[in-house]
């Protein structure tokens, strides 16, 4: 059933949503998503803001702590296509972050839009508006569809675009419906224009699997002018991509509803952190997974200049973190931490931005001092330790053999 304000329970008045996006080089994109932050509040009665994972203005760390101070609960809703690594890893950092910043505050973290019907009908309508472009109708010409998606290294994300294609083929009068992508993974938009251009169908619909009219989007349909020009004998014609159509806002709905339930599913069986898929076996085990956001975070720490070098990086050399969980301060974790940052700043040597971290999944081993990029975690340090990895490790770039716990 859709959320909206009429299901939803009636003390809402100390809730805030938080639609998070990825941010994008065109503000065009950005705007959709502080729209589509607009729609939703009208939609569910709550307030509802907008952040960004990069790129665009507020980070998530930012919007969270402008709500901060008004509201006792806040839910985080992803305005992100599938299951990749932006959701499964650099997303829960932030909030982990942000819980940690603000420890009298409730944040709930809500899933991605991933398959759904409303997705489904969407982009039925999206091909229903490119046959009438070209002149062709599904019903007694042969028309086939082509569903390009961004791409991933994560086979969840990859699977899903599948899913969709399939669920939009069903009960459908479409000759075929193939998934493609725009990079990383395969079959490429190019080469599936091509294989279905064999078939010799009266036309091609290419529907771009995106949510604003970014680079990629731009991207789709640049490829698929230059097929339609190539191959003179079928049609084809790229649509828009998913925008701010209302029926995003039944999908928001459903997820901002699981997230302040504590009924968030996340697709566990098949996600490559958790278990060995083949091709993915060096994937597995959340420290890699930590790994990653935290070098994804590190470069993008940088904000200032958006405007002018959106995807500049100002970030440092190397990023410390520093666990901080309830086994680790028992161990003296807190004053690991201000040994280190007392180094570095007493350094002439390091580029180093020191952080502290909720549970880096070694308990009983700390505490646990991470350095990245150089995918290296000491394990069982201590004050004075923390004055070796300072004067050895990010000064001169030589591990401290003896406190390494494990390497990535």
């Amino acid at each position: 059933m859709t959320a909206d304000a009429a299901s939803a329970p009636a003390a809402l008045d100390d809730e805030a949503v938080l639609l998070v996006g990825h941010g994008s080089r065109r503000e065009k994109s950005n705007e959709q998503v502080r729209d589509l932050a607009a729609d939703l509040e009208g939609r569910l009665g709550v307030p509802v803001d907008a952040g960004f994972l990069e790129l665009a203005e507020p980070s998530i760390a930012d919007a969270v702590a402008a709500l901060a101070p008004t509201v006792g609960r806040i839910t985080v809703v992803q305005l992100s296509l599938f299951a990749a690594s932006h959701v499964k890893n650099d997303v829960p950092l932030v909030i982990q972050r942000a819980r940690a910043a603000h420890d009298d505050l409730t944040i709930h973290s809500g899933a991605h839009l991933g398959v759904h019907p409303a997705i489904v009908d969407l982009l039925d309508d999206r091909a229903a508006a490119v046959e009438a472009s070209l002149g062709v109708d599904r019903a007694v010409d042969d028309v086939a569809v082509v569903l390009c998606a961004r791409g991933s290294s994560d086979p969840d994300a990859n699977g899903d675009a599948h899913k969709l294609a399939r669920l939009l083929y069903e009960g459908r009068a479409f000759s075929r419906v193939e998934t493609a992508f725009v990079g990383v993974t395969e079959p490429r938009l190019s080469d599936a224009l091509h294989s279905v251009a064999k078939r010799r169908p009266d036309a091609v619909v290419v529907l771009p699997y995106m949510l604003g009219d970014g680079v990629l989007t731009q991207r789709v349909q640049d490829r698929t002018a230059e097929f339609d020009a190539e191959y003179p004998y079928v049609d084809a014609l790229a649509g828009d991509p998913l925008g701010t159509d209302p029926r995003l806002l039944d999908v928001l709905g459903d997820r901002w509803q699981a997230a302040r339930t504590d009924s968030v599913e996340m697709s566990c069986d098949t996600c490559k952190y958790k278990v060995e898929l083949d091709g993915y076996e060096e994937d597995v085990g959340g420290a890699r997974a930590m790994l990653r956001a935290l070098n994804h975070q590190a470069a993008h720490e940088n904000r200032e200049d958006v405007d002018d070098e959106p995807h500049a990086h100002g970030a440092p050399d190397k990023r410390v973190s520093v666990c901080t969980n309830q086994t680790c301060a028992a161990d003296g974790a807190p004053a690991v931490l201000e040994r280190l940052r007392q180094e570095a700043r007493d350094s002439d040597q390091c580029d180093v931005r020191i952080t502290r971290s909720s549970c880096l999944g070694r308990c009983g081993e700390g505490p646990m001092v991470t350095v990245s990029p150089d995918g290296v975690w000491y394990g069982g340090v201590d004050a004075d330790d923390a004055e070796r990895i300072v004067a050895d490790h990010l000064d001169r770039d030589r591990i401290v053999s003896e406190l390494v716990d494990q390497t990535l």
